[in-house]
């Protein structure tokens, strides 16, 4: 069954010398940053920004990533975020990761995002405009 995917923001980032390991090649816990990074500009676009004392945010309740090919510096990654259909309080995320200039996908991963109060920690319904961006 095909799931529903729909490309909701792309943002494009350097890759920094210090994102580099031992190996020669980015971290692999430096690609959970590039996805967070176009995750959080994607938030900002609602309106929502990055403080905890805020009535509602976000929470990741899982991450995954899928590492094909090793991204080296120098390079611009171009990071793709896709929605799924969102539940009540929840919307799937993945993400496409290519080298600017380059069509091959380097990495992919994936991310639940869950709409919370934070006070009570409870799960609360996804804004509208954010569902409506999804569907």
């Amino acid at each position: 069954m095909e799931h529903h995917r729909k490309l909701v923001y792309s943002n494009r980032m350097p890759i920094r010398w210090g994102d580099q390991d031992a190996m020669g090649h980015v971290n692999n816990t430096v690609y959970f940053r590039y996805m967070e990074q176009a995750r959080i500009e994607w938030l900002e676009s609602f309106g929502f920004g990055t403080s905890w004392t805020q009535t509602e945010g976000p929470v990741i309740v899982n991450a995954s990533c899928t590492f094909l090919i090793p991204f080296t510096y120098p390079g611009i990654i171009d990071c793709r975020m896709f929605c799924g259909a969102p539940g009540r309080s929840s919307v799937p995320t993945w993400y496409e990761m290519r080298l600017v200039g380059d069509d091959r996908l380097f990495a992919e991963g994936a991310a639940k995002l869950v709409w919370i109060n934070p006070s009570t920690g409870k799960s609360i319904p996804l804004p509208e405009a954010m569902r409506v961006s999804c569907l």
